[in-house]
């Protein structure tokens, strides 16, 4: 073999060697690179840690009612009706904490209100009971039902020790659930997008 041709055949075997490197080294750039990329993204234990959630209301129907989940609890968010507004007025001498004064859940300034919000239409609320934690259920329908008084405006009933709520989340009297329902920091992003977990700045 020449001289000439050995030389070839060297700088052949060392662009192969040289390309094949760069191949593999931009390949484990690339592996490195997604893992730090998506650090940037909420991660589910930062969303379970508290991260604000943003929600489109605009689907909402008066009467209906929607449930997204912040720090791993369930928020409901309920547009009510004329009719349910106008019923919260009418029951307060049955509530135990009508002007929701109590510090266990502390309501927040905004939402110290006859209907516990900051638009008198949508109630946000975390649909927790107070009492051991179950979930509530829906009672919207007026009148006497099974496990509710005859004079029944609409709420919500905790089947598992019957702790029942109006629409504006106040417990009634002599319960076992001892507060309101929890009303989580909220603010509106436009009239349509809510954001919970986090309030509005000054």
């Amino acid at each position: 073999m020449s001289e000439a041709t050995a030389g070839a055949t060297v700088d052949r075997g060392r662009r192969t060697w040289l390309i094949t490197s760069c191949a593999m080294g931009g390949a484990g750039a690339a592996a490195v690179a997604v893992p730090f990329v998506s650090t940037f993204q909420p991660s589910e234990r930062a969303k379970a840690a508290g991260a604000p959630v943003e929600v489109d209301i605009s689907g909402i129907q008066p009467g209906e009612k929607m449930v997204v989940e912040w720090r791993g609890k369930p928020v409901w968010i309920l547009r009510r009706t004329p009719e349910q507004l106008a019923a919260l007025e009418t029951i307060e001498g049955q509530l135990a904490d009508p002007k929701s004064e109590r510090t266990n859940y502390p309501t927040p300034e905004y939402a110290k209100n006859r209907h516990r919000s900051i638009k008198p239409e949508y109630l946000v609320t975390v649909g927790i009971c107070t009492h051991l934690g179950c979930s509530p259920g829906d009672k919207f329908t007026p009148g006497p039902q099974p496990s509710l008084p005859d004079d029944w405006k609409g709420g919500f009933l905790c089947a598992c020790h019957g702790s029942t709520f109006d629409v504006a989340g106040r417990v009634f009297k002599n319960k076992p659930a001892p507060d309101n329902l929890e009303v989580p920091p909220h603010y509106y992003v436009s009239e349509t997008t809510l954001l919970v977990g986090e309030e509005k700045q000054a």
